[in-house]
């Protein structure tokens, strides 16, 4: 089989996936905006074939180096996994007769309201919510569904460009803000108040295969938005148990409604007063390292399994379920430059068994913005036995390390 994985180089992570890939004995090829050089030796030396393009969602510059691969050896699998990248390769998979997700199913992905009214019609339970294109839509929505809302872009990834309203002062904003007035189409939908985490999977054939439950504390819209908060991912290790059979089984059904086949998934869902609601969901792994967390909660190789998903059909091998494991976000106390740190020592000798790894830019560093995200700044990630016993570890280390900037 010949796969071509499409940019192996950036983010650094993506290098994990050509790894999988390699491990599989398929020929893998790779597409990349970057040069080859910027790969690893041992991962350059296992390619079949290299090429580089302006810009991997350039689809007409995509085509081409994916027909220059296949002068090479027919292409079996185009392969992508950043979010940004999934329906541009969609199409030159369509285009090209390539099997694997259809450009239907990436943009259903994408575009937030279709999505919702594709797993609507599936019986899904999710946020009333609409598409607007312009002031009088949104303010026709809040009219008839109250507030708070949610307004977001629809080529927003993750919380990006997400934002609350509570009233209509703060719904004219917004408008204002995000630029709907000046053609910018958005999803508008209704504020679930509850709990937030996600659902992740590897999925063969329509089938779940691997998956996994997070949750988020605190949910997140407030944790992108607060600096004093040292937000976290957790993953529990007791996704076996009954209490998440309703979230399985609502899952396999949203995979059903919108026709993914073969393809790691990521879904965003809530549960609060109004019971189990779905989100969102993207044909793609989720970010922030958090398949480096079900790859130490498990004690497996979560890369290697998607890649002989893609490649054999198949999961060689199942997560042990033996541990959790959860990442903490470590905010700088103001803009600036990273200072210095305290009461990491402490915590190293507290907890240093349970540690999995930690990142600590050095004095001199950047800032960036509290909005940056999970691993903008500093942060640690740790595993236990006992869900509940990580937590509390998890919550000690946001109380105690400090990140001082000036």
């Amino acid at each position: 089989m010949h796969v071509v994985f499409v940019e192996p180089a950036f983010p650094k992570n993506q290098r994990e996936f050509l790894r999988g890939l390699l491990s599989t004995g398929a020929r893998v090829s790779a597409i990349s905006e970057r040069p080859a050089e910027a790969l690893p030796a041992n991962l350059r030396a296992g390619l079949f074939h290299f090429e580089r393009v302006r810009s991997v969602v350039d689809e007409a510059a995509l085509t081409e180096a994916v027909r220059r691969c296949e002068k090479r050896a027919p292409v079996d699998r185009l392969e992508a996994t950043i979010e940004a990248h999934v329906l541009a390769a969609a199409h030159v998979r369509e285009q090209l007769e390539i099997y694997g997700t259809t450009s239907r199913t990436a943009w259903l992905c994408r575009d937030k309201p279709a999505m919702k009214d594709a797993v609507r019609a599936a019986g899904v339970a999710c946020a009333a919510s609409t598409r607007a294109s312009n002031g009088e839509e949104v303010r026709a929505f809040a009219k008839a569904n109250g507030y708070p809302l949610i307004l977001k872009p629809l080529d927003a990834a993750g919380a990006s460009g997400t934002v609350k309203v509570a009233d209509d002062a703060g719904l004219e904003a917004a408008i204002r803000e995000i630029g709907v007035e000046r053609g910018r189409t958005i999803a508008v939908e209704e504020f679930l108040s509850g709990h937030e985490g996600f659902y992740d999977t590897v999925t063969i054939e329509g089938k779940v295969a691997v998956d996994f439950v997070s949750h988020y504390y605190p949910n997140v819209l407030e944790a992108m938005r607060t600096r004093w908060i040292s937000p976290q991912i957790v993953v529990t290790n007791r996704i076996e148990e009954s209490g998440y059979q309703e979230l399985r089984t609502l899952g396999q059904k949203v995979l059903g409604a919108l026709g993914i086949w073969t393809s790691p998934t990521h879904m965003e869902w809530f549960f609060g007063e109004k019971g189990l609601k779905f989100s969102e969901i993207g044909c793609r792994p989720p970010g922030v390292g958090v398949w480096d967390l079900y790859c130490a909660a498990n004690e497996f190789d979560l890369y290697a399994a998607w890649a002989h998903a893609i490649v054999h059909g198949n999961v060689k091998t199942q997560p042990s379920r033996r541990l959790a494991a959860g990442m903490v976000a470590l905010r700088p106390d103001q803009d600036g430059v990273i200072d210095r740190y305290e009461g990491f020592e402490t915590i190293q000798q507290r907890f240093g068994e349970f540690l999995i790894d930690s990142h600590l830019p050095p004095p001199g560093t950047p800032t960036q913005g509290v909005e940056g995200g999970y691993m903008a700044n500093a942060w640690v990630r740790m595993r236990h036995s006992n869900y509940d016993t990580l937590r509390e570890m998890l919550d000690t280390v946001g109380k105690t390390v400090k990140v001082r900037a000036r």
